[in-house]
């Protein structure tokens, strides 16, 4: 693929500026559209089965919108099929307009040859009947999510019921104790949008859209992984996706923008929070270096003893930086910093509101600091946190 002359020239910083607005860190959020309206803006939003403070997709529109109830959050998802769940960055929340432009996935998933998993003779249909008659179900009410305590030793009903998650048949319309619910997407889609009619070039086009979008800028790469597509399949939409090329400061890549993005320059209050490790803005481990400088890699399944960071190392964004590292967990309604990485002096009061927040949020009303990378920074860390919870 040729690459067409970019039509602007960003500095290191407009660019890294362009995309905190693009994740809806820079600016006043917008509280009137609330999580959907970070969903929608976002366009996906990664869910994992860890939980430390909440659920990451519980802690992905705290981080934009502040203190927003942990119930509103799971409703904003889940009522009124506005959403549904897929395989988009990983196992994603996608708003259900999009629902569309995933047939390519199902398609590409319904002629797949290989499985990790054998499909029994019959599960599928038998699934597929029960859910008919009795769905809304999860995996255990199908007959039992797995034949052994092995986490990947699935029955055959669970099997069969992902296969049909995966064709498009089944829809997981919500999860209930982490645990999806599933029902057939007759029933869960709104029949205007319960079609595989688009072709893969219109269904890569609008996610590449999107991706950049979301983004507001990024490489070739960056596009790409937002929604887990390949190269070649960028490459073939990315000049009719309405997205234009640039250059960027530093990069050493070529690199596609939203127009909107660089109609007007991105200004206004910047937000301080601790950050899901599965956060949009910095799920791509390169695309953090390159914007942030700053190394971020989640230890939760690196043995312990060679963890630098802590299980769950939350991130601290700060006026547009990345400015420490906070492992936390909970104790009664004590929100315990395990481990503290601060990005020096000037850290500490980022650092201290974030923790105050974050606690305030999941109803702590202490922190308690116990390991600080820089331990000559535990004190003063200690007495802003003391000063802001009182």
């Amino acid at each position: 693929m040729t690459t067409p002359r970019p039509i602007a020239d960003l500095s290191a910083d407009e660019a890294r500026r362009i995309a905190l607005r693009a994740q809806g860190f820079l600016g006043a959020p917008d509280r009137r559209s609330g999580v959907r309206g970070i969903l929608r803006h976002l366009g996906a939003i990664q869910l994992d089965t860890i939980s430390v403070l909440a659920r990451s997709h519980e802690l992905v529109p705290y981080a934009r919108l502040g203190a927003v109830g942990r119930k509103t959050v799971e409703d904003a998802y889940w009522q009124d099929t506005h959403s549904f769940e897929y395989w988009s960055h990983a196992a994603c929340i996608l708003p259900i307009e999009e629902w569309p432009h995933f047939a390519f996935r199902r398609r590409a998933y319904r002629n797949r040859p290989h499985w990790n998993h054998e499909l029994p003779d019959g599960a599928y249909d038998q699934v597929i009947k029960q859910l008919r008659s009795e769905g809304p179900l999860t995996a255990t009410e199908l007959g039992g999510a797995k034949r052994t305590s092995d986490w990947w030793d699935w029955s055959g009903s669970k099997v069969a019921v992902e296969r049909a998650l995966m064709y498009g048949e089944v829809v997981c319309v919500e999860r209930r104790g982490w645990k999806r619910l599933y029902d057939l997407a007759e029933r869960a889609v709104p029949e205007e949008l319960l079609h595989d009619e688009l072709d893969d070039t219109e269904c890569l086009r609008r996610l590449v859209r999107l991706a950049g979008r979301s983004l507001g800028v990024g490489t070739r790469a960056d596009i790409a992984d937002y929604h887990r597509l390949k190269g070649e399949q960028v490459d073939a939409v990315i000049a009719e996706s309405g997205l234009v090329p640039v250059s960027v400061e530093g990069w050493g890549k070529p690199a596609w923008a939203d127009p909107a993005a660089l109609r007007t320059p991105p200004r206004g209050r910047h937000r301080t929070t601790l950050l899901s490790p599965f956060d949009s803005l910095i799920w791509e481990r390169a695309r953090t270096e390159r914007i942030f400088g700053f190394t971020h890699r989640l230890e939760a399944y690196v043995p312990k003893q060679k963890r630098v960071y802590g299980y769950f190392a939350m991130p601290v964004l700060a006026g547009g930086r990345l400015v420490g590292r906070v492992d936390p967990a909970r104790e009664g309604r004590t929100l315990v910093a395990k481990q503290v990485t601060l990005d020096g002096p000037k850290a500490v009061p980022a650092v201290a509101q974030a923790l105050a927040e974050a606690a305030t949020w999941v109803d702590c009303t202490t922190v308690r600091v116990e390991r600080v990378d820089a331990p000559d920074l535990r004190e003063p860390l200690t007495k802003e946190l003391a000063r802001l919870i009182g």
